[in-house]
């Protein structure tokens, strides 16, 4: 966890995410690598933060609550090199 607010009173949840990597060099000039993202589709946050939001018939100061951005999905990504 980490501070949301100066003083502390806030914190965030702890993010565990697993990534794995793997690679081949077929070549002096040629690799082959896979990405895993997210191995265990984790639904935690990827990050947070508060601040104040005005929406339609609220108060003009606006009311302080957690925002957040998700954890991205198992995501898989494919990579060829060639060196010339």
């Amino acid at each position: 966890p980490r501070p949301l607010i100066e003083d502390g009173s806030e914190e965030s949840d702890s993010t565990s995410l697993v990534n794995l990597k793997a690679g081949y060099r077929f070549t002096d000039r040629f690799t082959v690598e896979l990405d895993v993202l997210n191995l265990l589709d984790s639904q935690d946050y990827d990050i947070t933060y508060i601040y104040a939001l005005r929406l339609a018939g609220e108060p003009a100061a606006g009311i302080e609550d957690e925002h957040f951005h998700p954890v991205e999905p198992i995501t898989a990504r494919l990579y060829a090199t060639w060196l010339f």
